[in-house]
């Protein structure tokens, strides 16, 4: 500690005398000198302990803090005033973090056993036995399970509590030829959602684009909507880490889906799959050859979902069905069905749901009856178990009602990672 100490004494003198050059008559803003003083702390003497961490938590704070910083203030009120604001928003809490017991030389963060606690959040659905939701519960009702242990529920939302909704538009050249009706369904789908929930409109093909930020705003999600446009590859996997990343700034208590219309077939995916099927001969060869749930990329999506409690509702588009292929081989039937095992894997553990559309006219029927799911489900959270270590093991969970009539459905669980 002595050394640490040490260290934000001077990094305190850098930032107050706001020039790490030391010319103090040239005017500096607040993020230049935050950026220079963090070169200065993360510099090869700096405190070992630190330096790891301080890499990891400073990108968000310098793009929060620029705004702040972009009017012209003179060099005694910028000293006086904003950078000990700077000091006090961007080091204490470094302080807190490299003050806390170093890491044993040659361990890696996912080896560490957590000193904190992690809140599990659950999209929580409850149905009559003829299939109808019910929506009228409370708190009281809810009973969770984590390996059998019972849970003490630290937050619920009934089912009116708005959502953060990512709609994801795949505009790749695989849907070229229905770009039109897909554009009427996701249309329909605004209709059928709460006014206060907040949507973005996100596209993919070679490149994922947002057309719009979160609103409430009906007019400029639908005029988002109308101008999605192009073709190329699939990106899929890329587009949902780009929607799980602005969800994840909508903030820890905000009820959270994506919701997207695809086929599935990743191009990058696609082509270390067909990599795996160079000696198979059969159907059955093929779909046994791939092991479509240790996709790295896809496990990356789950583990981000899991963290902050997002649903994902694929609509599969025909024209991924490894049952409807109209010249099958075993290689393209093995890529198909690896496709779709992925998505049906991201429904299943992310607590959503599969809509697989059979003909086209049926997608705004399905974006409909998805956004009804929504707006019927509950949400609850719990804190786990924060002493065990991130070592990959399944974490069952289970979600019980008082009434035992009544079907509850939710994510199944989530891997420590």
């Amino acid at each position: 500690m002595p050394g640490l100490m040490s260290d934000l004494v001077q990094l305190q003198k850098v930032l107050l005398a706001g020039d790490t050059q030391g010319n103090q008559n040239r005017k500096r803003t607040g993020v230049p000198v935050a950026a220079a003083a963090l070169g200065w702390w993360m510099r090869p003497g700096a405190s070992t302990e630190c330096r790891r961490g301080v890499a990891r938590h400073t990108r968000g704070f310098l793009q929060k803090a620029e705004p702040l910083f972009q009017m012209k203030h003179s060099y005694s009120r910028n000293t006086a005033g904003w950078h000990r604001y700077l000091f006090a928003g961007f080091l204490f809490p470094l302080l807190l973090l490299c003050g806390s017991t170093p890491l044993a030389h040659g361990q890696e963060p996912d080896d560490v056993v957590r000193t904190e606690t992690s809140l599990v959040q659950l999209n929580v659905g409850v149905v009559d036995p003829r299939g109808r939701a019910v929506t009228s519960l409370s708190q009281n009702n809810f009973t969770v399970y984590e390996d059998g242990v019972k849970q003490s529920i630290l937050h619920f939302e009934p089912t009116y509590a708005p959502f953060s909704l990512v709609l994801l538009l795949d505009t790749s050249g695989s849907t070229v030829n229905f770009r039109q009706q897909f554009k009427q369904a996701a249309w329909r789908f605004l209709d059928a959602l709460a006014p206060e929930d907040r949507v973005a409109v996100i596209q993919f093909n070679a490149r994922v684009k947002s057309l719009t930020g979160f609103s409430t705003d009906r007019k400029k999600i639908a005029y988002a909507i109308q101008i999605a446009d192009g073709a190329g590859e699939t990106h899929f996997y890329d587009a949902l880490k780009y929607a799980l990343n602005a969800l994840d700034k909508e903030g820890d208590k905000r009820r959270k889906a994506i919701v997207v219309m695809t086929d599935g077939l990743d191009t990058q995916l696609r082509n270390s799959d067909r990599a795996s099927l160079a000696k198979v001969q059969t159907d059955e060869q093929a779909i046994a050859a791939i092991d479509a749930k240790a996709s790295s990329a896809l496990n990356a999506v789950l583990t981000a979902a899991d963290r902050q409690g997002v649903s994902i509702y694929p609509l599969a588009l025909p024209s991924g069905d490894p049952r409807r292929l109209p010249l099958p081989d075993p290689v393209i039937t093995g890529i198909y069905s690896a496709a779709r095992t992925r998505l049906q894997s991201l429904a299943d553990r992310t607590g959503g749901r599969l809509n697989e559309i059979q003909r086209l006219d049926q997608m705004a029927r399905l974006y409909a009856e998805v956004a009804a799911e929504l707006r019927a489900l509950y949400t609850v959270a719990y804190q786990a178990r924060g002493d065990r270590p991130r070592d990959g093991k399944w974490h069952a969970i289970k979600i019980e009602v008082n009434q035992p009539e009544l079907i509850v459905r939710t994510k199944p669980g989530y891997y420590s990672r």
